[in-house]
Parts: C-alpha cells; sequence; structure tokens
C-alpha cells in the first residue's frame, strides 16, 4: 500500500506527474487543488500569496483523503514546507513525498502556457520563496521537470516499489 504526495510549486507538473503515477501503481488520484476552500482559490486567482493559517484547513483536507484510502492513494499538494509535511505525516507516518523540481523559466513557461486554472505566474515567486526543499531525513525522492511526465512516473513508481 502506498500513500503518496507528488508535491512542490505551481507548474511542477504534480497533476499530471501524479495521475500517470497513480495509473501505474494502480491507486485512485486525489488532485489537491480541488481540495482548497473557496477562499484560498479566491485569495490565489486575485495574485495574493496563502499564509500558513490559509494553508491549515487545506492540508487538513488533504489528510483526511490520505487516510480515507485505506488502499493508498496518490495526492498533489504542493507542501512547500517542511511543517506541512510533517503535519500530513501525523495522520500517515508512512507517507512518500515526490518532490518535482526545476529552473523558474521553465516553470514560469509552464505557468503561461496553462489555462483555466486559477493561479497565476505572479505567484510563482512566492511559492518558490516559500519552498523548503525536503531534507534527507523526510524521505522524499527528488526529480527534475527537464524530464517528460511519463518518465516521472516511472522512476517514482520504480522507487516506491523497490
Amino acid at each position: 500500500m502506498h500513500r503518496v504526495v507528488v508535491m512542490g510549486v505551481s507548474g511542477s507538473g504534480k497533476s499530471t506527474v501524479g495521475q500517470l503515477l497513480s495509473a501505474r501503481l494502480g491507486l485512485p488520484f486525489v488532485e489537491g487543488d480541488e481540495l482548497h476552500p473557496p477562499h484560498n482559490v479566491r485569495k490565489m486567482a486575485a495574485g495574493t500569496p496563502l499564509t500558513d493559517e490559509d494553508r491549515a484547513g487545506w492540508l487538513d483536507a488533504v489528510a483526511a483523503r490520505l487516510v480515507a484510502a485505506p488502499g493508498g492513494t496518490v495526492v498533489s499538494c504542493s507542501a512547500l514546507k517542511r511543517r506541512y509535511r510533517e503535519r500530513l505525516r501525523v495522520d500517515v507516518p508512512t507517507l512518500r513525498f515526490v518532490h518535482l523540481h526545476g529552473p523558474r523559466e521553465l516553470l514560469a513557461q509552464r505557468l503561461a502556457g496553462r489555462r483555466g486554472h486559477y493561479m497565476p505566474t505572479s505567484l510563482l515567486d512566492s511559492q518558490l520563496q516559500t519552498l523548503e526543499t525536503p531534507g534527507p531525513d523526510e524521505f522524499a525522492l527528488s526529480l527534475s521537470i527537464e524530464h517528460p511526465p511519463e518518465t516521472l512516473a516511472a522512476l517514482a513508481a520504480a522507487a516506491l516499489q523497490a
């Protein structure tokens, strides 16, 4: 049984890689963005970064979805700070993270080309500033988004199944 969070800043491919990974593992996929309360979505759409307080309820919702999946699941969630990841591990101590990262220019290019999403490119820098790269003690798999999503999902699945 795998409970996995595919994490990273906006534009890193969390949803795409998460869906591909869930298919490889035979697990359901949960889009973490859909768990944000309307207040958070309005703030982000207006170009206002979320605070720790804004994220608290959302992280609780993500944790609840992880716990509610006894057979395992893959969830996309930015999980930008260590304390956010620790919050998720309180309820799921065996939780694994797949951290997608890449150059700012590539992330900005992806965000600029994205349609129908509330997260504006203007919030990329605040997300990059907020990001606390997972430490070695967090047992997170770190993958560069310079690889195709299919490759990233295959690498993540192999590491999780090893």
